[in-house]
């Protein structure tokens, strides 16, 4: 019985026959992300918390001082209510 050969048993005879790399695809979108709503949840809590962090301390004689105006009867008018409605407004940007 004989062996034919089959093709070469050389493994470097097909080296010089590699196929030529395809050209890239372009595409003319852009680049995003999406954030899970629960990311945008945290970063509002840690918005929040810088913005804590970054508020003045607490002024306790001025606490004190409002403390005793509000015992007064006569210190809660119409004047006071109505500048006070103004600076709330005021601060929406209303």
């Amino acid at each position: 019985m004989t062996i034919d050969r089959m093709g070469s048993v050389d493994p470097l005879k097909n080296l010089g026959k590699a196929e030529k790399p395809a050209k890239p695809v372009r595409t003319d979108r852009s680049d995003s992300i999406e954030l899970s709503s629960e990311a945008k949840g945290q970063a509002e809590l840690h918005m929040a918390r810088e913005a804590a962090r970054m508020a003045p301390e607490l002024r306790l004689d001025r606490i004190a001082d409002i403390k005793v105006k509000l015992q007064d009867p006569n210190y809660i008018n119409n004047a006071l209510l109505e500048s006070t409605a103004e600076g709330i407004l005021k601060s929406f940007g209303i």
